[in-house]
This record gives C-alpha cells, sequence and structure tokens, in this order.
C-alpha cells in the first residue's frame, strides 16, 4: 500500500527516504511547480506518476503517454521516478530523453500516442522542477484535469495494475529535427544571434537554423545546468541585454533567446531593441494575415491592445480573441477556434495548419520570424517594428506573493477596482472605463491607458503589465496607480524588475 503523501517533511531524516513528500500547492492551474528535495521527493514524484496513470484511466483513454525530461542536473532522476509510477497503473511509456518540451508535443504525434508528461521547470530558477502534462494532442491539462489529478495523488487513489512497459526511443531528437527542417531553406543566409541561456535548447536550435540556411552565432548555446549567466527566460532583462549586446557587436539582423524548455522565443531586433513578444506577435499578424485571408488570431489578457487597434490588421480582415494568460488556455482556446495562430506575451506562440500542429514550439516562432523578414527584402526587424503604431508598454513585473495567498490577494484587488470604479474614482488620473477580468483584473482608463493583475499560475508571484498608446508619462502614473492598491495588502513583496 503507497501511503499518502506528506505536505511537508524534513530532508536527511528517515521519514523523507520512506514517504512521499508532494506540497499541495504545487497543482497548479495547467501545469505542475516544486522546489524538488524541499516540496517535493522522488517518492513523492512516483506518487504524481501513480496518480497521472490512473486519470489517464478515468479518462479511457489510451493507455501510453511520451515523457522527456529537460536540461537540469536532477530532471533525468525525477522523470525515472515519474516513470515508475505510471508502469505501475499499467501505463506503456515512450522515453524520447532529453529534450524540448516541444519534441515531447511532437513525438505525440509522430509515434501516434495521446499522452504526455514532459518533465520540466520550464524557465524557473535551478532547484525547482515540474510536469506539463496532457491527454489530447495537442493541448494540455487545464484547472479540471489538474484538480482531479491533486485529489488523485493527495489521497493516494491510485488503480495500479501490471502490464505496464517501456521503450526507450533513442536519438529522437534527429525525427524533430527533420520535421522542422524538411522545407525550403531561407532565400538569403540571415544572420542571426541564437540565446540558449546554457538550456536545452541549445543542443537543437542552432543546428536547425542552420539547416534552414541562417548564419548562426551562438550566445550561451553549451548545455550547462548551473546556468552560470543568466536564467533561461527570454522575458528576463537580463537575458534580453546579453542578446542587445551580442547583435550590436556582430551586427546582426534579428536576436532569438529561447528558454529553459525550448517553447517561448524573445526576439531582439537589429538595433538592439528588445521587442516584447506580443508586438513580435503584431508584426506575425500582419504578415499572415497578407497570406492568409481573414484570419483569427488568439492573445492573452497580458498582450498589448493593438491586436484591436492595429489599422494594418484591421484592413486586413483579422480578427483577435483576448483569452486568459496560461500556455494551456491559449492552446486550447486556439485550438476551439481553429485560429491561425495564438500569441501570448511570455512567448509561447501557437501556430495550428499549415503553419504547425497547435501547439507551442520556440523553434516554429523562430522559424517565424525569420520567415517574415525573409519576406519583406530590403526591410529589417527594426524597420517592421517602426511600422508598428507606437505604444509604451512594460515588461511582466513580478511582485512575489505566497501560493497559499496570491489568488486571494487578486480577489480583493478585483474588488477594490471595482469598488473605485463604482465610486467614480480615478486611476492615475482618469476614469475606468473598463474592467476586463477574464483573468485577474485589466483595468483601463478612458485615454486607452491600461494595467493587469493577475496570479501567477507557475510561481508564488503575481502578475503586474501596464502599457499606454498615449506616453511614456502616462505609463508610469498607471503603474503607480495599479501599485498603490497592491501595496494595500501586505503580503505583496518586492518586484524582480520594474520599470
Amino acid at each position: 500500500m503507497f501511503s499518502k503523501p506528506e505536505a511537508a517533511l524534513q530532508p536527511n531524516t528517515l521519514a523523507y527516504e520512506c514517504k512521499p513528500l508532494v506540497k499541495p500547492t504545487g497543482f497548479r492551474e495547467y501545469d505542475a511547480r516544486w522546489l524538488f528535495e524541499k516540496e517535493i521527493n522522488l517518492m513523492g514524484i512516483q506518487a504524481l506518476g501513480m496518480g497521472l496513470g490512473t486519470l489517464i484511466k478515468e479518462m479511457g483513454v489510451r493507455q501510453e503517454i511520451v515523457t522527456g525530461h529537460d536540461f537540469r542536473g536532477y530532471s533525468s532522476s525525477i522523470k525515472m521516478a515519474l516513470i515508475n509510477g505510471l508502469m505501475a497503473t499499467g501505463i506503456k511509456v515512450h522515453d524520447i530523453g532529453m529534450a524540448m518540451s516541444p519534441m515531447a508535443y511532437f513525438a505525440q504525434f509522430e509515434l501516434d500516442v495521446a499522452c504526455v508528461a514532459m518533465v520540466t521547470a520550464s524557465h524557473n530558477d535551478n532547484g525547482w522542477t515540474g510536469v506539463k502534462m496532457g491527454v489530447n494532442r495537442p493541448l494540455t491539462f487545464g484547472p479540471d484535469e489538474m484538480s482531479r489529478l491533486k485529489e488523485l495523488v493527495l489521497e493516494a487513489k491510485f488503480e495500479l495494475s501490471s502490464g505496464g512497459a517501456y521503450i526507450y526511443h533513442d536519438d529522437f531528437a534527429q525525427e524533430y529535427i527533420s520535421d522542422l527542417t524538411n522545407r525550403d531553406k531561407f532565400k538569403r543566409p540571415i544572420k542571426a544571434v541564437v540565446a540558449c541561456g546554457n538550456g536545452t535548447a541549445g543542443a537543437f536550435a542552432p543546428k536547425i537554423l542552420r539547416a534552414l540556411g541562417a548564419e548562426v552565432i551562438e550566445l550561451d548555446c553549451e548545455l550547462d545546468h548551473t546556468f552560470p549567466n543568466y536564467n533561461p527566460n527570454p522575458e528576463d532583462m537580463k537575458m534580453l541585454h546579453a542578446i542587445r549586446d551580442k547583435v550590436l557587436e556582430t551586427g546582426a539582423e534579428i536576436g532569438l533567446g529561447f528558454d529553459g524548455d525550448g517553447d517561448r522565443c524573445g526576439v531582439v531586433d537589429n538595433e538592439g531593441e528588445e521587442i516584447f513578444a506580443d508586438k513580435v506577435g503584431v508584426m506575425l499578424a500582419r504578415d499572415l494575415s497578407a497570406i492568409y485571408k481573414d484570419a483569427q488570431f488568439v492573445v492573452d489578457v497580458k498582450s498589448t491592445g493593438l491586436y484591436h487597434s492595429d489599422p494594418v490588421l484591421k484592413e486586413l480582415g483579422a480578427k483577435t480573441d483576448y483569452y486568459k494568460t496560461g500556455h494551456s488556455y491559449i492552446k486550447r482556446r486556439v485550438s476551439d477556434l481553429n485560429a491561425l495562430a495564438g500569441f501570448e506575451k511570455s512567448g509561447h506562440y501557437f501556430f495550428n495548419a499549415p503553419i504547425g500542429r497547435g501547439y507551442d514550439d520556440g523553434l516554429v516562432s523562430a522559424i517565424a520570424a525569420l520567415d517574415m523578414l525573409d519576406r519583406n527584402p530590403g526591410k529589417t526587424m527594426a524597420d517592421l517594428r517602426r511600422e508598428l503604431p507606437k505604444t509604451w508598454g512594460s515588461p511582466t513585473m513580478s511582485p512575489h506573493c505566497a501560493d497559499e495567498e496570491k489568488y486571494a490577494v487578486v480577489d480583493k484587488v478585483v474588488a477594490r477596482f471595482k469598488a473605485m470604479q463604482q465610486a467614480g474614482e480615478k486611476v492615475g488620473g482618469q476614469k475606468i472605463v473598463d474592467l476586463i477580468t477574464v483573468n485577474g483584473i485589466r483595468v483601463v482608463s478612458e485615454d486607452g491607458t491600461w494595467g493587469l493583475v493577475r496570479a501567477s499560475s507557475n510561481k508564488p508571484e503575481l502578475v503586474v503589465v501596464v502599457e499606454s498608446p498615449v506616453s511614456n508619462e502616462r505609463l508610469h502614473e498607471m503603474f503607480k496607480a495599479v501599485d498603490a492598491v497592491l501595496r494595500e495588502n501586505p503580503e505583496v513583496g518586492e518586484y524582480n524588475q520594474t520599470i
């Protein structure tokens, strides 16, 4: 009998070696994240595998699954513990070895397997681990599946059985590489800085882009799971500044930065300007709308308002739906609306056929950006950026807030802004004209300046984003107004970065 997991255990004790440790807050809205050894141990990971295998049976899906692991010092052992749990429930496991998350999603199609469990902490700092899961390609779990999985694991409601099997697919990465490179090369050798933060993408991104004819300048592509330079996160200004410096040093036409598990891509233009991913999405939407008539797009609520206001997208008949932030949410919405593409401010992009298969892949995103340059001879990435209407936007800012408290804090912030609107109070000196509550709250003032507050789905943080179509001064006014409401809650800590 496998015992119920403990919420807390002390490492280097008998109990830690004999009982599963699973902190309940690790089950998040659409994937799972824990601090390894502090919030989950290997027996806890095994329990997670048993719970996932049991859920697969409950959902009536064929009992096979693809799994892989990212390049961290402990990810391989975590994956094997997960596999043990899956096999204990009778699941046939297809192991593709070290991989980026999109390689695991690709394997679902290539191996004709419905389910996936990718061991990765994505862009989180070292010490974190996690699993991205799904049972219906190309979709990944949402809140309903994660809630049921949490119940199964924490209550140890496992349906154990014999019949589990293990298959290792040696050099599966070559299948993925061939899939992305089996197409026409770029018309010219586009000079691109490729930055991987010493993470998993370093093993694959330079090779793939070179095979397509790009002139690749590598930056921190050597695999090193200590991440000696910066965390592989293309939303992090330290990584973007490193790419900027390399672009200016080498005269590259574009800089491309990949996150820790390769499902996101950040962009720096030829002048060293870091283009936030939502603006790159507008550029790609313009490019694709000129090819595909009346294109439908999906974006998250953190994204720029240009998707609705851009005159070029209006002229081309493009339609955009704003939806909840989170790769599983946008992925599902793209599928439901049969949209051509979905864009998140974080850099998760989802391309449907004929460009992709609906899942987020940083390499597919990078290739789309290079194709856009290829289709615009005589124009630089900076030229394409300057063609967009001017707005002033912030990076994604993340004040600390404990997992146990962050959702309650957001509820209080939503209630506060609603009360302000009802009372006719101004925000940042202007009237509140709209409150969008599909995911946290997006407060919109009468000149179009807006501020967003939501709970992070995968870290003990809140998420704050502001944008103004008017001026940098209005951007800062909105930020001060939003921050003032946040500071009414002592649970909110310091920001990782601010404007």
